[in-house]
């Protein structure tokens, strides 16, 4: 005899879903949403910290030893190259940790957290890489125009391995972050009974959050963020557009302090000016019009089929 399995049968989400409700199953209880959550949460706190004391530690014996403890707080500061690489690989594990939660608690396929196609569309994601890394930079280049002209020097020491590390690892992170924050999380909180557009500020707003000490207009800067790339989330149908935004953000600001602070200097940056934050979320607006549009003119589904 068969014995029935305690794990939900795997499916896809009822036709004609916005991208935030794909966790919307008939005869499911909204506990499960609640669980979910929880164990995200949960492996957010336990994963994260873990990984990056992994990677930490191989970092350490591949150097061949020494002071662990000194290391470990050069590491931590970025004044290595091994912690960006630490941290960047750390929040990759919510890649992992997303797909497990919405197969085996949800019993949903892991493809609808890339978009309702479902599945990743690789080439829009690809188009919108290009549109975020021509409208993000020129926006920041128009505000170095009105205000202080960064000063580009030869680079920080070891900066073409801090650079290779970032190319590398800083991409995986954004995409995790935005499949975390964008997908499972939004997808949880938007198929709860408050719907989609709840789901896009509850994310945003637990994404600024997370972020630790800020002042309130880099606290402004990432929800308005989350904000956008949430929205975009909603009116394409996937995740595209904010991980494109997010990889081109994330790359170009370690990209310009390697060759003019450092990346110790960016860890540490916890407050920006108004005026920053203005021209920072006029970049996101613009990025997030044009990424519409576009997906509009491909005709991205937008709901699931």
């Amino acid at each position: 005899m068969t014995q029935p399995s305690l794990l939900p049968a795997l499916a896809d989400p009822p036709s004609g879903l916005r991208y935030p409700e794909v966790l919307r199953r008939p005869g499911s209880p909204a506990i499960v949403l609640a669980f979910g959550g929880l164990l995200a949460f949960s492996a957010f706190a336990i994963v994260v910290p873990l990984v990056s004391a992994l990677v930490t530690r191989l970092g350490f014996l591949l150097r061949g030893g020494g002071d662990f403890e000194a290391y470990q707080a050069a590491a931590s500061a970025y004044e290595l190259p091994e912690g960006p690489a630490a941290g960047h690989l750390a929040l990759a594990a919510l890649i992992p940790v997303s797909v497990v939660l919405v197969r085996y608690v949800h019993g949903v396929r892991p493809r609808w957290l890339a978009s309702v196609q479902p599945g990743m569309r690789w080439r829009y994601l690809i188009l919108c890489l290009g549109v975020a890394a021509v409208v993000l930079n020129g926006v920041l280049w128009a505000s170095f125009l009105t205000g202080d002209m960064p000063v580009f020097d030869g680079g920080q020491e070891a900066w073409l391995a801090f650079l290779l590390i970032l190319v590398v690892t800083s991409p995986l992170q954004a995409a995790a972050e935005e499949i975390f924050f964008r997908g499972y999380v939004l997808q949880v909180i938007g198929s709860s009974p408050g719907g989609a557009w709840v789901g896009v500020v509850g994310s945003a707003l637990v994404f600024a959050l997370l972020h630790g000490v800020q002042n309130p207009a880099l606290f402004a800067h990432r929800f308005a963020f989350g904000l956008v790339a949430g929205a975009l989330v909603v009116v394409t149908g996937g995740l595209e557009a904010g991980i494109a935004a997010h990889i081109v953000n994330n790359l170009a600001a370690y990209g310009y302090a390697v060759f003019t602070t450092s990346v110790a200097d960016l860890r540490t940056v916890t407050s920006i000016t108004w005026a920053e934050a203005a021209w920072n979320i006029a970049g996101f607006a613009l990025f997030g019009l044009v990424a519409w549009w576009m997906g509009r003119r491909l005709r991205v589904a937008t709901r699931t089929p």
